[in-house]
């Protein structure tokens, strides 16, 4: 453990949890410890799922220490490549992450949870931007939120700080999966080692396409499809061909990765 970050490994999938009592919130080094621990997520080869969750029943992340805010730690300060927490702004991340949110998401611990791709959240676990109480702009939040939610919904939860329950946002799709207190982590590692078994060159190819056709007309993003390295790397791919004799065998493929 590092700055309160305990990495885990099993197999294809990488556990990062947050162990910072009382509310595993995140100060500077706490921030460059995640930066370092998802861009060596990313350039391991062996590597292919992350899950990201907190210790304890409380508190899945409260965000920026506000401790450490008040002892002098800038807003501007050097988070690390990929912002605040890590998943700000990640550079080429292009494998699957997971939350198994275990309690409360605020501020900062919220912006650390949309970004990762799928969200699973216990039935207690609540919701918040409230920096709009400390003057602080959210920016990851802001700019991400209205991609996840209706524009009408992210605008009054940012300008309001309002705080918003697991029911309601797996109601507006914010969230993936609600599940009872105690059961995100093992809801999370079910869906992980699906995603670990599946064709390895595939994930990377859907996030990338994703990520670049966000806000790219229809007809556009076939073109840009055919552009892209990850997507072609698949078109070309031995595993597509085993893909194909597999069902027609009418067996389980045995990917590769080539």
């Amino acid at each position: 453990m590092a700055n309160g970050i305990v990495i885990t490994r099993d197999g294809a999938v990488l556990e990062v949890r947050l162990d910072r009592p009382k509310a595993n919130a995140i100060d500077l080094k706490a921030s460059r410890a995640l930066n370092d621990t998802f861009q060596a997520f990313r350039d391991d080869p062996e590597l292919r799922v992350a899950i990201v969750t907190g210790t304890g029943e409380r508190f899945f992340s409260a965000g920026w220490d506000l401790k450490a805010a008040a002892g002098g730690e800038a807003t501007d300060s050097d988070w690390g490549e990929g912002g605040f927490a890590g998943l700000n702004y990640p550079r080429n991340l292009n494998k699957p992450l997971i939350a198994a949110v275990n309690g409360i998401a605020c501020g900062g611990g919220f912006e650390l949870m949309i970004g990762t791709d799928i969200i699973v959240a216990e039935e207690h676990a609540t919701f918040a931007l409230p920096e709009i109480n400390v003057a602080v702009l959210p920016d990851a939040g802001t700019i991400k939120l209205r991609r996840r939610i209706p524009y009408h919904v992210a605008v009054e939860f940012l300008l309001t700080g309002r705080w918003m329950d697991a029911a309601e946002a797996k109601h507006w799709g914010l969230v993936n999966h609600v599940v009872p207190k105690g059961g995100a982590l093992a809801k999370a590692r079910e869906i992980a080692q699906q995603l670990a078994a599946g064709p390895p060159l595939l994930f990377p190819a859907i996030k990338q396409l994703l990520r670049h056709s966000e806000m790219v007309a229809e007809h556009e993003a076939f073109t840009l499809h055919d552009s892209l390295d990850l997507v072609q790397r698949v078109a070309r791919s031995e595993d597509l061909k085993e893909g194909a004799r597999a069902f027609a065998e009418k067996r389980a493929p045995r990917w590769t990765g080539r």
